[in-house]
């Protein structure tokens, strides 16, 4: 396993949450898009603001899809507005 693999099993496990359930490679996609469009420190914050609206709708991996797909939409609005 990787350092990052590691880091996602013990930091789950220290939020009682299960690692397999974690699209790993959408969140830092995600951090990716926003930290190149938007700015580099909007990355973590947008992440955090997707985990908690996640939260708010269930927790599961579709709430967070699917707040993931509603920021995601933001930021090609935001790159047509601003292109």
């Amino acid at each position: 396993m990787s350092p990052l693999d590691d880091w996602v099993v013990d930091a789950a496990g220290a939020l009682d949450l299960d690692p397999a359930l974690l699209d790993v490679h959408g969140v830092l996609d995600l951090a990716r898009d926003v930290a190149h469009t938007i700015a580099r420190p909007a990355a973590p914050l947008t992440a955090f603001l997707v985990g908690l609206a996640a939260g708010r709708n269930g927790g599961d991996p579709q709430a967070v899809r699917l707040a993931t797909e509603k920021v995601l939409a933001l930021v090609a609005a935001r790159t047509r507005t601003d292109g």
